[in-house]
């Protein structure tokens, strides 16, 4: 079975992650993901992204985070790009976060437009300082866009992990939904969204995340160039 799948809905673009374990994602994921984003924007789609059951996303792929450190720096950067991509994505992107949600994936609720959360015994946040790896520049950025100054600090520097319940309250996400209602709340939203003015939002969207999008961008290769592993 494929990691990732990609369907035509009820006229959203669904990506589904389902690896049967963390949910993590390398290289090749990366390449699938973007080319949802191309078929979505070129049918002008809003996109709902869906994890598996109990797990959204627990990060990058760690053996190839761990391969060398020129791997690991281009798997970072390329996630970088897709994250940008999804921050400033010109439809809709919606999460449907139905499980834990840690490192590239809580990084990729903070990026998404309306985060629903599976109500249960999960975790979300910005490990990386803990497994010590740095938190780069579009980590920070997206923290930044979704959270209180202090709050910035406690997930991104401090490196804490939170329940679904505080998640919401820190900006990981927006509303938690009982398990097997997740997706068709997510769905809900995508559609809220999406019934939207296509040229009003984008434009708005723009407005509101571009000068740090284009920050991150203008940075990215020398903030990558001092990117260190993390010590497994």
């Amino acid at each position: 079975m494929d990691k990732i799948t990609l369907s035509v809905d009820d006229g959203l673009l669904v990506i589904r992650i389902d690896d049967g374990k963390a949910n993590v994602i390398g290289t090749p994921d990366l390449v699938v993901l973007n080319a949802a984003l191309d078929q979505a924007e070129t049918d002008k789609l809003p996109v709902l992204i869906v994890g598996r059951p109990g797990r959204f996303c627990a990060g990058f792929d760690l053996a190839e985070m761990a391969a060398s450190t020129d791997e690991m720096r281009a798997l970072v950067k390329a996630g970088a790009h897709f994250l940008m991509r999804v921050f400033t994505f010109p439809r809709p992107v919606v999460a449907a976060a139905t499980g834990h949600s840690l490192a590239l994936g809580a990084l990729m609720l903070l990026a998404s437009d309306y985060r629903v959360g599976a109500a249960g015994p999960y975790k979300v946040g910005l490990n990386e300082v803990a497994i010590g790896m740095q938190l780069p520049i579009f980590g920070v950025e997206l923290a930044k866009a979704r959270m209180k100054p202090g709050d910035v600090e406690r997930s991104a520097l401090h490196s804490t992990v939170y329940d679904p319940t505080q998640a919401v309250e820190i900006g990981f996400l927006d509303e938690l939904a009982a398990e097997g209602d997740v997706e068709d709340t997510a769905r809900a939203h995508a559609h809220r969204l999406g019934a939207l003015r296509r040229g009003a939002f984008s434009i708005t969207k723009n407005t509101i995340r571009g000068t740090s999008a284009a920050h991150v961008l203008a940075t990215l290769d020398a903030d990558i160039a001092t990117l260190e592993g993390p010590k497994l």
